[in-house]
């Protein structure tokens, strides 16, 4: 088995759990032992301020949406680009924690890149490399673009980028210039 841990999984439209339902999801972890993520597109109407409170007693200077990260319960965690309060890194430059004392330095720190999650995503032992088999899901090697990347449109941007590589691979081609006009 190949880890997927920093890449995307971008729902297909084959794919009919409205859980997932135009979701791109960012692999934390992946692993003979099963996989976990979180859902990068999926923001709720709560921001990190209203619920601070009830996570810590440190001053919050965020105002971060918080956003959904999947339909399994778990702790406030999150993706961010401090690589002192990371626990894992995915992908390079994107780190991920769950941490309380990691949290409430991010909750602090107004300069950083930082998504907070509640709920994550989760597989069990081979259970996404079925649901990948069936074509439930696109992979993308994710970027800290793709992860700190406005949430509207997101599945679409990725989709989109995912057909342009298939094209170009189909082609023969490996390399395009960022600007196709200094072609």
């Amino acid at each position: 088995m190949e880890s997927l841990q920093g890449h995307l999984l971008v729902a297909s439209t084959a794919l009919r759990d409205p859980n997932f339902f135009h979701a791109v999801v960012l692999l934390v972890r992946h692993s003979d032992e099963g996989a976990m993520g979180v859902i990068l597109n999926r923001p709720l109407e709560v921001r990190l301020r209203e619920v601070w409170k009830q996570v810590a007693d440190v001053e919050c200077r965020r105002n971060d949406l918080i956003h959904l990260g999947g339909p399994c319960e778990g702790p406030l965690m999150a993706v961010h680009d401090n690589p002192v309060l990371g626990e894992s890194e995915a992908p390079a430059g994107v780190y991920f924690c769950t941490d309380r004392g990691s949290l409430e330095q991010l909750a602090a720190d107004v300069e950083c890149q930082v998504r907070f999650f509640a709920g994550f995503s989760g597989w069990g032992p081979g259970q996404l490399e079925g649901e990948l088999a069936e074509g439930s899901w696109l992979t993308l090697p994710a970027a800290a673009a793709h992860v700190f990347a406005a949430e509207v449109d997101l599945w679409d941007r990725v989709t989109r980028e995912i057909s342009g590589r298939k094209i170009l691979d189909a082609l023969g081609i490996r390399e395009v210039p960022p600007d196709l006009r200094a072609n």
